[in-house]
Protein backbone atom coordinates (compact mmCIF):
# COMPACT_ATOMS: atom_id res chain seq x y z
CA UNK A 1 0.00 0.00 0.00
CA UNK A 2 1.54 3.05 -1.33
CA UNK A 3 1.17 6.23 1.15
CA UNK A 4 -0.01 9.20 -0.44
CA UNK A 5 2.96 12.56 -0.14
CA UNK A 6 2.29 15.93 -1.33
CA UNK A 7 5.21 18.26 -1.99
CA UNK A 8 5.34 21.49 0.08
CA UNK A 9 6.12 24.77 -1.76
CA UNK A 10 9.24 26.51 -0.55
CA UNK A 11 6.91 29.29 1.18
CA UNK A 12 5.01 26.39 3.36
CA UNK A 13 9.16 24.59 3.73
CA UNK A 14 10.72 28.11 5.34
CA UNK A 15 7.49 28.04 7.17
CA UNK A 16 7.72 24.71 8.62
CA UNK A 17 11.61 25.65 9.36
CA UNK A 18 11.24 28.41 11.42
CA UNK A 19 8.29 27.04 13.37
CA UNK A 20 10.66 24.30 13.81
CA UNK A 21 13.38 26.64 15.51
CA UNK A 22 10.83 28.63 17.63
CA UNK A 23 9.77 25.14 19.25
CA UNK A 24 13.14 24.00 19.97
CA UNK A 25 14.79 27.43 20.93
CA UNK A 26 12.62 27.87 24.10
CA UNK A 27 13.84 24.38 25.54
CA UNK A 28 17.25 25.05 24.54
CA UNK A 29 17.01 28.60 26.36
CA UNK A 30 16.09 27.69 29.45
CA UNK A 31 19.22 24.74 29.07
CA UNK A 32 21.55 27.46 29.05
CA UNK A 33 19.80 29.52 31.80
CA UNK A 34 19.76 26.52 34.05
CA UNK A 35 23.29 26.05 33.16
CA UNK A 36 24.50 29.13 33.76
CA UNK A 37 23.12 29.35 37.04
CA UNK A 38 24.51 25.87 37.84
CA UNK A 39 28.43 26.87 38.60
CA UNK A 40 27.04 29.63 40.81
CA UNK A 41 26.00 26.50 43.31
CA UNK A 42 28.05 25.93 46.28
CA UNK A 43 28.02 22.33 45.33
CA UNK A 44 28.90 22.78 42.27
CA UNK A 45 32.36 24.38 43.41
CA UNK A 46 32.65 20.96 44.72
CA UNK A 47 32.60 18.76 42.07
CA UNK A 48 35.77 17.05 41.06
CA UNK A 49 37.43 19.43 38.03
CA UNK A 50 36.51 17.12 35.29
CA UNK A 51 33.16 17.38 35.79
CA UNK A 52 33.09 21.22 36.00
CA UNK A 53 35.02 20.90 32.75
CA UNK A 54 31.90 18.70 31.38
CA UNK A 55 29.86 21.27 32.59
CA UNK A 56 31.45 24.05 30.59
CA UNK A 57 31.44 21.65 27.33
CA UNK A 58 28.01 21.06 27.81
CA UNK A 59 27.57 25.04 28.22
CA UNK A 60 29.60 25.42 24.74
CA UNK A 61 27.64 23.09 23.07
CA UNK A 62 24.56 24.22 23.90
CA UNK A 63 25.80 27.81 22.39
CA UNK A 64 26.52 26.00 18.91
CA UNK A 65 23.13 24.41 19.05
CA UNK A 66 21.61 28.14 19.65
CA UNK A 67 23.35 29.47 17.16
CA UNK A 68 22.34 26.86 14.55
CA UNK A 69 18.81 27.10 15.59
CA UNK A 70 19.25 31.17 15.43
CA UNK A 71 21.07 30.78 11.74
CA UNK A 72 17.77 30.35 9.32
CA UNK A 73 16.26 33.27 10.84
CA UNK A 74 19.35 35.24 10.54
CA UNK A 75 20.38 34.17 7.02
CA UNK A 76 16.93 34.84 5.64
CA UNK A 77 16.82 38.57 6.90
CA UNK A 78 20.24 39.25 5.72
CA UNK A 79 21.33 37.49 2.88
CA UNK A 80 17.73 36.87 0.88
CA UNK A 81 15.43 39.25 2.91
CA UNK A 82 12.36 39.70 0.01
CA UNK A 83 12.27 35.68 -1.53
CA UNK A 84 12.47 32.09 -0.38
CA UNK A 85 15.02 30.33 -2.51
CA UNK A 86 15.72 26.09 -2.21
CA UNK A 87 19.29 27.18 -1.20
CA UNK A 88 17.70 29.20 2.06
CA UNK A 89 15.75 26.24 2.84
CA UNK A 90 17.99 23.61 2.35
CA UNK A 91 20.35 25.72 4.65
CA UNK A 92 17.96 26.20 6.98
CA UNK A 93 16.54 22.38 7.33
CA UNK A 94 20.32 21.69 7.24
CA UNK A 95 21.12 24.10 10.15
CA UNK A 96 17.96 22.56 12.52
CA UNK A 97 18.70 19.05 11.80
CA UNK A 98 22.33 19.53 12.79
CA UNK A 99 21.82 21.87 15.95
CA UNK A 100 20.48 18.38 17.50
CA UNK A 101 23.75 17.37 17.18
CA UNK A 102 25.86 19.46 19.61
CA UNK A 103 22.02 19.62 21.56
CA UNK A 104 22.43 16.01 22.52
CA UNK A 105 26.46 16.05 23.55
CA UNK A 106 24.98 19.12 25.76
CA UNK A 107 22.20 16.87 27.42
CA UNK A 108 24.14 13.65 27.72
CA UNK A 109 27.23 15.82 29.46
CA UNK A 110 24.63 17.49 31.62
CA UNK A 111 22.68 13.92 33.39
CA UNK A 112 26.68 12.80 33.39
CA UNK A 113 27.01 15.93 35.83
CA UNK A 114 24.00 15.46 37.91
CA UNK A 115 24.40 11.95 37.94
CA UNK A 116 28.27 12.66 39.74
CA UNK A 117 26.63 14.60 41.62
CA UNK A 118 24.03 12.61 43.09
CA UNK A 119 25.87 9.10 42.91
CA UNK A 120 29.24 10.31 43.64
CA UNK A 121 30.43 7.44 40.88
CA UNK A 122 31.71 8.37 37.83
CA UNK A 123 31.24 5.04 36.85
CA UNK A 124 27.14 5.70 37.19
CA UNK A 125 27.39 9.06 35.54
CA UNK A 126 29.26 7.85 32.52
CA UNK A 127 26.90 4.65 31.78
CA UNK A 128 24.04 7.32 32.43
CA UNK A 129 25.41 9.90 29.99
CA UNK A 130 26.46 7.28 27.47
CA UNK A 131 22.77 6.10 27.64
CA UNK A 132 21.32 9.63 27.16
CA UNK A 133 23.77 10.02 24.14
CA UNK A 134 22.67 7.03 22.48
CA UNK A 135 19.14 7.56 23.36
CA UNK A 136 19.30 10.92 21.68
CA UNK A 137 20.84 10.24 18.73
CA UNK A 138 19.32 7.31 17.98
CA UNK A 139 16.00 9.09 18.21
CA UNK A 140 16.80 12.00 16.68
CA UNK A 141 18.81 10.74 13.87
CA UNK A 142 19.52 6.89 13.53
CA UNK A 143 15.85 6.46 12.95
CA UNK A 144 15.01 8.81 10.72
CA UNK A 145 17.49 7.84 8.69
CA UNK A 146 16.45 4.28 8.80
CA UNK A 147 12.97 5.59 7.99
CA UNK A 148 14.45 7.30 5.14
CA UNK A 149 16.14 4.47 3.66
CA UNK A 150 12.76 2.45 3.76
CA UNK A 151 10.36 4.57 2.45
CA UNK A 152 12.85 5.74 -0.56
CA UNK A 153 13.05 1.83 -1.49
CA UNK A 154 9.45 1.71 -1.15
CA UNK A 155 9.02 4.59 -3.98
Amino acid sequence: MREQVEAESLKEQMGRIIEEARMLLPGIQALFGFQTIAVFNEPFKKLPMLVQDCHVAALALVVVAIALVMLPAAYHRQAEPFHISRRATSLSSRCICYALAPLAAAISLDVFVVLQMVTGDTTVAAIGGGSAFVLLISVWFAYPQLMRRKLSRIS
